[in-house]
């Protein structure tokens, strides 16, 4: 008899989860919360493991057809002064691939289309679960109960799955960093040919990428000192900015109706993902600041270890704690990562910043792309 996996979340790693496991010979129920399958977010990289990961869920030509591979871009002040130009490898000399940066609705498209809405349920809220014996139930509000043999927590780094299973955990770690993102269309020769600019201030750290043939996504991230006290609303934040900013930078983030603003948080690694035939999956785990660029990827990555590690008729209490064990190691050092990534990028200190810069100005990109390559590396990738 076909065994049903509960996937609480349609992001991009609950419905990675559907696709993997249904590739593993289960059935798949999906419950979301929100009552459109729309998920927030404007754009995202997308690594070499994210890329495997995609290759094993059978959609890595159609994302990447939406998408787009940089090829050359600059690093500026925010005034526009030029502190280093670089011509990215070629994606066939790049070892495991190049990184791929799309609009999430690319992504999520895709993810969307291959699982298909008849395993959604939309407008399902998880409230909490039960298990007895080797079968769980999921409870969703408004009294609803589901029974299943595995359930998955998908569903963010607000997980109601994960404070299930941790109740007294302290609230999500802040960074001290705003950041305003939004992507827009119609644009794109503002960037006078290149694939992307990075700005670096102090207390600021910014970028303008392509993501599409006609689309760019941006960001501007800010050390809290810089935001005025009080204020969240996203254009009230940019119009603060801009004036110091380039007239490329202005140019394109002017254009954008459709923004939005982030206190951007993490959390500490938790002594167990599940217990029982429950585990949780991408930032319901193990959620990350943007700045190790492996947020989607690792939800996938997961996903897709998840899925091979219930191929079969494996037993499935045995089978989540080996998937756990195997991803819990690996996405805890991304944490460390993107935390002391954040605190150089955030930081308003003089001779910190000028040593950043001349760093900056210094390394080879080949050098750079030899880290970012072992970091991915460490992050793990889903081909063996």
């Amino acid at each position: 008899m076909t065994r049903t996996a509960l996937i609480v979340g349609a992001g991009i790693g609950g419905l990675s989860a559907g696709i993997a496991l249904r590739k593993a010979g289960w059935n798949i129920r999906i419950f979301e919360r929100a009552t459109s399958p729309r998920e927030l977010g404007f754009g995202l990289a997308l690594a070499p493991n994210a890329m495997a990961a995609l290759r094993e869920l059978g959609l890595a030509n159609i994302v990447r057809s939406r998408a787009h591979t940089p090829t050359r871009g600059e690093v500026r002040r925010p005034d526009g002064t030029v502190l280093k130009r670089a011509e990215l490898p070629s994606a066939e000399s790049m070892r495991g691939g190049p990184t791929v940066i799309a609009l999430r609705p690319a992504l999520h498209g895709a993810l969307l289309d291959a699982v298909g809405m008849e395993a959604i349920t939309l407008g399902s809220e998880a409230t909490g679960f039960t298990q007895q014996g080797d079968r769980v139930t999921l409870h969703v509000a408004h009294g609803d109960r589901v029974d299943g043999d595995v359930l998955i927590g998908a569903d963010g780094a607000n997980s109601i799955l994960r404070r299930t299973l941790h109740p007294s955990e302290p609230p999500a770690r802040w960074s001290r960093i705003v950041a305003v993102r939004g992507g827009v269309h119609g644009v794109v020769h503002h960037l006078g040919g290149l694939s992307g600019i990075y700005y670096v201030g102090p207390g600021i750290e910014a970028f303008l990428v392509r993501a599409s043939e006609t689309g760019i996504y941006w960001v501007l991230s800010l050390a809290t000192e810089l935001v005025p006290s009080g204020v969240r609303d996203p254009k009230a934040i940019l119009a603060h900015m801009l004036p110091q900013f380039d007239e490329t930078y202005r140019a394109i983030t002017s254009a954008t109706d459709d923004l939005r603003c982030d206190e951007l948080v993490d959390r500490d690694p938790i002594p167990f993902w599940g217990t029982g035939v429950v585990t949780l999956l991408g930032d319901a785990a193990h959620p990350v600041l943007p700045h190790t660029g492996q947020g989607a990827a690792q939800a996938m990555v997961d996903a897709v270890t998840l899925g091979r590690a219930l191929t079969g008729g494996v037993s499935i209490e045995p089978a989540l704690r080996a998937y756990e064990r195997e991803r819990r190691q690996k996405t805890a050092r991304l944490l460390g990562q993107g935390r002391r990534t954040a605190f150089i990028m955030r930081t308003m200190n003089p001779v910190a910043c000028a040593v950043r810069e001349f760093v900056i100005r210094m390394m080879p990109v080949t050098a750079i792309v030899k880290f970012l390559v072992k970091i991915n590396r460490r992050a793990g990738t889903a081909v063996r």
